[in-house]
């Protein structure tokens, strides 16, 4: 692949997980309320679940999508059932008051599911795929190229959410979103919502 391609492709990627979103909100609660590791495990998760879908996209994810319609509604119907679950729950921390933090253990498995099925069901992330990431691939590519166009997505995106949760956590930041994380569980689980009311509306 050639260089100037692979930049096109990666400033594409890097534009893609920077906008704000449903992902961002997610990593921002975890981190907040269990602390940088669990914000960390958040973003790697959600770092799969787009390499997931770019190694969809690499292998043809937009003829399976025509061919398959109906079983696709149904895989996106169960997200969007899920995402509005996940709203609500935050909808009801934020009543709460501020987050807490969480046992470690049960707090990191709850946000490595949380990140990988936020990923997995956000229609924005296989529009993004389909429309764009599909732009780099063509049928006579080698499986090195398929290769590196997978991982340049899922590296770009878990590195920013990486460094989103590294960065939230650090000491001068953390105390002050903490004492505001009332009001980032209502704007996670707002946002959560949304996104499932657009999946189901279609």
């Amino acid at each position: 692949m050639p260089l100037s391609l692979w930049l096109s492709l990666a400033a594409i990627c890097a534009m893609g997980a920077m906008s704000p979103g449903p992902s961002l909100a997610l990593v921002l609660r975890h981190t907040l309320g269990s602390g940088r590791a669990a914000g960390v495990v958040a973003a790697i998760t959600h770092a799969l679940g787009v390499g997931l879908y770019a190694l969809l996209t690499v292998w043809g994810l937009g003829e399976v999508i025509e061919r398959h319609p109906q079983g696709f509604r149904v895989v996106m119907l169960a997200g969007a059932v899920y995402l509005a679950w996940l709203g609500i729950k935050a909808l009801r921390a934020g009543q709460a008051g501020a987050l807490r933090p969480q046992p470690a253990a049960a707090s990191h498995l709850t946000a490595a599911r949380e990140g990988l099925l936020v990923a997995l069901g956000n229609p924005k992330l296989i529009l993004f795929f389909v429309a764009l990431l599909s732009q780099f691939v063509s049928p006579d590519m080698s499986v090195l190229e398929r290769s590196i166009v997978v991982v340049t997505a899922m590296v770009i995106d878990g590195g920013w959410y990486v460094l989103v949760a590294l960065g939230l956590s650090h000491s001068s930041v953390l105390p002050w979103l903490q004492a505001r994380s009332h009001w980032i569980n209502r704007v996670t689980g707002v946002l959560l919502l949304g996104l499932a009311v657009r999946v189901l509306l279609g």
